[in-house]
């Protein structure tokens, strides 16, 4: 499994601050928040098993992991399918306990409300002692420290029960894993943070969730009023079936074997209405849409009837719509599930990250977002009448508005860049195979190494005991056990390490890990005539050897030094898209307002306001004659206008504010500055105009820098700056024109 740039540094940190805490004295805790589909699972896996390997860390480990509800299996599940392939670390529940303790590098699973229970049998004292506090004692009896992994922390960690629970099991660090921490206590030393935007850019989650599409909302401070309130339940069915409809057609334009799914969520009470209410959904579903159970596209997940469960997570799945309760949230993953229906039996609902991480998952996480926005958001749909949305879900994750582009838009065809991602920063590529085979001829290591009659004889020190230290001045400690060198087991883990220890500064993932020990068997297939899968131990007995594992990292350094300055080359690499056009929609959260047009491209339009220079200009071209439409871009991806420009040797992206279509057919790309803006303006200049010389006559663009003569009260001239960057002057406009609109 590959991690993501942003996975790999959350690793490192929490490698990092583990490492310090276990260092110190006494009980410490240590809070992982990231969001909702950004894979903490993983991240908690490989952060497990490096820290369970890691030599720096000076007592053995052992570890348990407690969930709510029954998420400890499906976390369970999910470690032994990431530790399948090593041995890093063995997945236990009680009954698979060894000698009724926790052995070193074992991970206890267990169900934390269970746990509880008066009557459950891993805490009630028994004769065979197989309790929790038995387990715990003879765990560290043994020389062990206790680590503490506590899932979705918020459902349960706070409070007095789960404090005791905690003070029983007394882990020299605790690890708290939530998306949404509770109010930070005293008692936490350390946190590590994954940004939502990181997860975002990854391509893990989607954009937002839209809330209504195509229906008027209004958000006032955190409740939420919407034109779909008024509507029926039929009606709001028709408009999630729609969408999901659409989508359905999107991905298979981009030749995804994708089939989108609805979820239908039903209160919690168990009374008549949810009943009736059910049954009324089941009868629309099959008499409107020919969904049904017995068809396969209706799936059912309540407590008391299930049906059409099966493999429901596979992207491909028949079955098109869902129907649940809010229990189903915790932990559950459908990455295909992307549209969202509530009815107004609720009365209200306040959306939390739970449930809206439902739908925020990407299908296809290893590609990212698609080129289609559609495919990049999730959607609700509810005609509640309350809303309540926190601010920091307001800010981070919901859509409340969205505009659309008029209809007597006609493509313009520009050109625009956006930059190419390189994951090679922080991973290795099979351009480092390639690259290695080269320095090692480079170097001449055939002719440097000795490969006959290499033997290993490694050894360390088992234990060492003195009640003074002074005693150890001038002391020379000596081995006394030996590494067996003849077990293919061990000779893996020693290779392993010598790889792992030569790696900075890349990260010491498995993928990498694996390029170079493929680099250097192909070196040795090669150069040697040596098969790996045949003289495997011979191999790496050269490698280790002490004649020999100084010339394999000389050649490692030098080649990671070429693979570092190749990478970065490609950091400036730019694709050019050749035809951009307006979105087809645009969607804005909580802090954007209604702004009244009539020549915006964007229907309705929706804006922050800002800045001033901007809502003036906006003002301005809407009372033009001349003007026909006005678009105002965005910034930050594909999906937005940008020109390329150099700043201090680096090649970077221009989002210019506004793109305006003029009735004699020209297209005016204008950024507009004020004050000491202009001056920082002037790299940017020189990118729009020689944007504007190349493409100006194909595409009969004209462009530049507007600024208004009067900042204050922008009762003056509207300017247009096309010259030179080095002769832009902030409050000097003797060598602009008059932008005529």
């Amino acid at each position: 499994m590959q991690l993501k740039q942003y996975q790999q540094q959350a690793v490192q940190e929490l490698l990092k601050d583990s490492k310090k805490l276990l260092g110190q004295s006494g009980r410490k805790k240590l809070i992982f928040k990231a969001p909702t589909g950004s894979g903490k699972t993983v991240m908690m896996a490989e952060f497990l098993k490096l820290i369970s390997n890691d030599s720096e860390v000076s007592e053995p480990l052992s570890f348990i992991w407690t969930a709510p509800r029954k998420l400890h299996e499906q976390s369970k599940r999910k470690l032994e399918k990431y530790f399948e392939n090593s041995n890093y670390l063995e997945c236990s529940v009680f009954e698979d306990l060894d000698s009724r303790k926790i052995c070193e590098n074992e991970i206890l699973f267990f169900n934390w409300e269970s746990i509880n229970k008066k009557d459950n049998v891993y805490i009630r004292k028994n004769e065979k002692e197989n309790n929790l506090s038995s387990v715990i004692q003879r765990t560290k009896n043994s020389g062990c420290s206790l680590v503490l992994i506590i899932d979705e922390s918020h459902h349960h960690a706070s409070s007095e029960i789960s404090k005791k629970l905690i003070d029983e099991i007394s882990p020299k660090l605790t690890v708290e894993v939530t998306a949404t921490p509770l109010t930070l206590n005293t008692d936490t030393d350390k946190i590590v943070n994954v940004p939502l935007d990181d997860v975002k850019s990854e391509g893990m989650i989607k954009n937002s969730v839209v809330l209504n599409p195509e229906f008027d909302n209004l958000l006032d401070e955190e409740e939420l009023e919407s034109s779909l309130a008024e509507g029926s339940d039929a009606m709001v069915l028709g408009a999630a079936i729609k969408k999901r409809n659409e989508l359905a057609i999107a991905y298979n334009n981009t030749g995804a074997n994708i089939n989108p799914l609805i979820l239908i969520q039903l209160p919690d009470k168990i009374t008549g209405v949810e009943d009736q209410l059910k049954g009324d959904v089941i009868r629309l579903l099959k008499s409107n849409y020919n969904i049904t159970v017995e068809n396969g596209k209706l799936g059912i997940y309540l407590s008391t009837e299930k049906k059409n469960l099966e493999n429901i997570s596979k992207n491909n799945h028949e079955t098109e719509v869902l129907i649940f309760k809010q229990a189903i949230a915790l932990g559950w993953d459908c990455p295909r599930a992307q549209v969202l229906v509530l009815f107004r039996n609720w009365k209200s609902i306040t959306f939390s990250l739970q449930t809206v991480g439902r739908i925020m998952r990407m299908p296809e996480p290893d590609k990212g977002h698609y080129k289609n926005n559609i495919l990049n958001e999730a959607y609700v749909y509810t005609n509640l009448s309350r809303i309540y949305i926190n601010e920091e879900v307001t800010q981070d994750y919901f859509t409340i508005n969205t505009c659309s582009r008029i209809d007597y838009y006609r493509p313009i065809n520009l050109v625009s860049y956006h930059r190419i991602r390189h994951r090679e920063k922080t991973r290795l590529s099979p351009l480092f195979l390639e690259l290695f085979l080269q320095e090692a001829k480079n170097y001449s290591l055939k002719k440097k190494i000795r490969t006959k009659n290499q033997k290993l004889q490694m050894s360390f020190i088992s234990e060492y005991e003195t009640e003074n230290v002074g005693d150890l001045l001038g002391e020379e400690i000596l081995a006394d056990k030996n590494v067996d060198t003849e077990n293919e087991y061990d000779l893996q883990k020693l290779f392993d390490f010598f790889v792992r220890q030569n790696l900075a500064p890349f990260y010491p993932e498995d993928r990498s890990i694996g390029r170079v020990k493929e680099a250097i068997y192909k070196f040795f297939s090669i150069e040697m005539k040596i098969d790996y899968s045949k003289k495997f131990n011979t191999i790496i007995k050269i490698v280790l050897s002490e004649e020999n594992d100084t010339h394999f990292k000389n050649v490692l350094d030098m080649t990671k030094g070429i693979y570092i300055a190749e990478v970065q080359k490609r950091e400036n690499e730019f694709i050019e898209d050749i035809e951009w056009e307006v979105p087809v929609s645009i969607n804005f959260g909580g802090k954007y307002k209604k702004l009244n047009t009539t020549k915006s491209v964007m229907q309705p339009f929706f804006y922050d306001y800002r800045w001033k220079t901007e809502e003036q200009f906006i003002a301005k071209i809407e009372k033009s004659k001349i003007v026909v439409w006005w678009y105002k871009n965005g910034t930050g991806d594909r999906t937005n206008f940008s020109v390329k420009y150099m700043e201090r040797e680096e090649i970077k992206l221009f989002y210019i504010d506004f793109i305006v279509k003029f009735t004699d057919g020209r297209l005016g790309l204008f950024d507009t500055k004020s004050g000491n803006t202009i001056r920082s303006s002037r790299d940017k200049i020189d990118g729009l105009k020689a944007y504007v010389k190349k493409y100006g006559s194909k595409k009969n663009i004209f462009g530049g820098i507007v600024s208004n003569t009067d900042p204050i009260n922008f009762s003056g001239r509207w300017m247009i700056f096309t010259g030179l960057g080095k002769d832009l002057v902030a409050n000097d406009f003797t060598n602009w024109e008059l932008l005529e609109l």
